[in-house]
């Protein structure tokens, strides 16, 4: 069965008075990959239930604190309900004593990216550069931002595979 690795951009922290932006979904099946991203009025009950309908686990970093509580909150899905397992992969990171948010434990355990210098702020300023000025460069950057937070949780989560095996290995 595939799994997904799921991350949402946003416009503020709180569902009550933000909203998501993009939603990011890399499906992974064996060696077959494919990444959908939702943008704006594209994020539907009815989109991101299809997208990951068959998922057997989903995988985010703090999604167990945000990404899948805003998505309830502010779609009314329950991504819970929707797949059979759910991994957050900041818990794993804290087992190994890996602290900090996703971009620096990506630092931390070497896991590379190509849009340097956009974080979470900036990925609020993009949206609206794109919304407010019709601004695609922004929207491009934003979406390419969020293809690596996804792209990436496949990595981390196999880093996190290798330190486990390290570490049962007596490494």
């Amino acid at each position: 069965m595939p799994d997904a690795y799921i991350d949402i951009e946003t416009t503020g922290l709180s569902p009550a008075s933000s909203s998501i932006t993009v939603v990011g979904i890399y499906l992974v099946d064996g060696t077959a990959e494919q990444l959908v991203q939702l943008v704006g009025s594209e994020i539907t009950p009815g989109s991101i239930t299809e997208v990951v309908r068959g998922i057997e686990t989903i995988y985010t970093f703090n999604g167990h604190r945000f990404d899948l509580p805003f998505i309830r909150q502010s779609t009314g899905v329950d991504l819970h309900r929707c797949c059979r397992y759910h991994r957050d992969l900041m818990f794993d990171c804290w087992h190994n004593n890996l602290y900090g948010g996703l971009k620096k434990v990506e630092v931390l355990l070497g896991i590379g990216r190509q849009i340097q210098g956009v974080g979470g702020r900036e990925a609020v300023t993009l949206w609206y550069r794109y919304v407010e000025c019709g601004d695609f460069d922004a929207l491009d950057t934003l979406l390419k931002y969020n293809a690596e937070d996804v792209k990436n949780l496949k990595a981390l989560r196999e880093k996190l595979e290798t330190i486990k095996t390290g570490i049962n290995r007596g490494y």
